[in-house]
């Protein structure tokens, strides 16, 4: 069974790099995007930091948005952090969870709000060592939706003093330690959120036999909740034939790279299955560090959801975002066992291959 998804109204087409003087150069084909992820030349934007327990400050300690200098330091603390998380816990936990709140749901649920944004966080606060996992949810989502730079004053204060409440949450160590340790929850947020949507939204019909591990990667790559990051060039450089001048900004189009023709054939099609060529978590030394986790918690929600519900309303709109894509809002009726049922626990191991 195959479905066709087109690209969103606003994905470039995939093609070479073109330049806009209002906006810098922009990365679209496979080859080309994961050349400039590789190239020492061109950096991740660095944030420059801010008092303790605000967001400026968390931003200016976290690998994500570190200089070349410190970010290998920097990503081993949040490298140590996930190296005692288990994915095959993450994936039930996140399935156990799921089915409790799908038995309190009252028949219908909406994805995003009730378990796409809630369900994940908790569970990876949880096995982080946060102090109070519940709190630690909204919390993040605070912080995530003012994370990007270009977020409104009103965002950005609500994001402060969710630090500060998170910063109360966090296992004691350095502040580099505690801030990366908190960095990994802002970006699982809405990750992981809009992969859960988007799986709901494109797979929930699809057989059993199609695995849910198979179907979050080709939503990882037809779908990605992260659809482009940006670099600014240090050093003069060429891509693709382009040449890059000392102080470009470079947008990199993963949702276009990953519907690239010469990589992907009918790359518009939903094949679950497919060999894994997404540019989805990006790659090299700013690569993600927890592919594996994000997604096994996602398949903990998405496989009791397939085995549970079915779709009864999808607006189809996202979130406001340049670069990221969460759905807004997926109603679904509730109509497996519940969750305490003897037949719902098999199925719930059947679908969590």
């Amino acid at each position: 069974m195959t479905v066709e998804i087109p690209p969103a109204p606003d994905t470039p087409p995939c093609g070479p790099p073109t330049f806009a003087s209002d906006g810098g150069w922009t990365v679209t084909r496979h080859a080309d995007v994961r050349a400039v992820l590789l190239d020492p030349a061109c950096r991740v934007p660095v944030a420059g930091g801010g008092p303790p327990g605000t967001l400026a400050g968390l931003r200016g300690l976290v690998s994500r948005f570190s200089d070349t200098d410190r970010h290998p330091a920097r990503r081993a603390l949040g490298v140590a952090a996930l190296a005692p998380l288990d994915p095959d816990d993450l994936r039930h936990e996140a399935a156990r969870e799921t089915s409790a709140a799908l038995d309190r749901a009252g028949g219908r649920v909406d994805v995003t709000g009730a378990l796409a944004r809630r369900v994940p966080l908790r569970v990876l606060a949880a096995r982080l060592g946060l102090a109070d996992p519940d709190a630690a949810v909204p919390a993040v989502a605070a912080v995530a939706a003012a994370w990007h730079p270009g977020a409104d004053r009103t965002r950005v204060v609500a994001a402060d003093r969710a630090v500060e409440v998170l910063s109360t949450m966090a296992p004691a160590g350095t502040p580099e330690e505690r801030a990366n340790r908190l960095g990994l929850l802002v970006q699982a947020c809405d990750a992981t959120a809009g992969l859960i949507g988007s799986a709901v939204r494109h797979g929930l019909a699809l057989p059993p036999a199609v695995s849910t591990a198979d179907l979050l990667a080709e939503v990882l790559r037809l779908d990605p909740p992260v659809r482009g990051t940006r670099r600014v060039v240090t050093a003069a450089t060429r891509v693709a034939g382009r040449d890059l001048a000392v102080g470009d900004p470079v947008l990199l189009r993963f949702d276009a790279a990953n519907r690239d023709p010469v990589v992907v054939a009918d790359p518009d099609r939903l094949r679950p299955g497919r060999p894994d060529g997404t540019l989805t978590f990006g790659a090299g030394p700013r690569g993600c560090p927890g592919t594996r986790l994000a997604s096994a918690l996602a398949a903990g929600v998405v496989s009791v959801l397939r085995s549970r519900c079915r779709l009864v309303h999808d607006p189809g709109d996202h979130e406001p975002h340049p670069l990221l894509r969460v759905p807004r809002r997926i109603d679904l009726a509730v109509h497996g066992p519940r969750s305490g049922d003897g037949p719902q626990t098999g199925r719930t191991v059947e679908v969590l291959r």
